[in-house]
């Protein structure tokens, strides 16, 4: 039998909302588990909203640095899509991982977000 849902967390990484502005995603801590990926959902966008997503690392979930390009997989655009769902994987070692959504021009759009994670013990309680 497969059996994905004992295999695998889910931690919120962005509450859903209207982003009007530059936003950073929820910490999402990574002890204990052996892969990460987040995975955005776009809804409605206002005053035709330029955002882009990216990934931040840190080692103390205070200073943040953003994720070096080959430590990284997205299949988001430059701008983000209005009703479109993204991944970006996880590729690095460090113990803190948050996405970051930059507004570059426009109104608003409605973001949310979710770390979908491989925690090295199983099955997930």
């Amino acid at each position: 039998m497969r059996d994905l849902y004992s295999g695998l967390a889910v931690k919120s990484a962005l509450i859903p909302a209207s982003l009007a502005a530059t936003t950073n995603g929820l910490s999402v801590d990574l002890l204990g588990i052996r892969s990460a990926a987040i995975f955005v959902a776009v809804g409605a966008i206002v005053g035709a909203a330029a955002f882009s997503v990216k990934l931040q690392e840190s080692t103390d979930g205070s200073t943040w640095n953003d994720v070096p390009a080959a430590l990284q997989q997205s299949d988001a655009p430059a701008v983000l899509a209005q009703n479109y769902g993204y991944r970006l994987g996880y590729l690095g070692s460090k113990r803190y991982v948050r996405p970051v959504f930059t507004l570059a021009s426009g109104t608003s759009a409605t973001i949310g977000a979710v770390a979908v994670l491989e925690p090295l013990a199983r099955p997930v309680a």
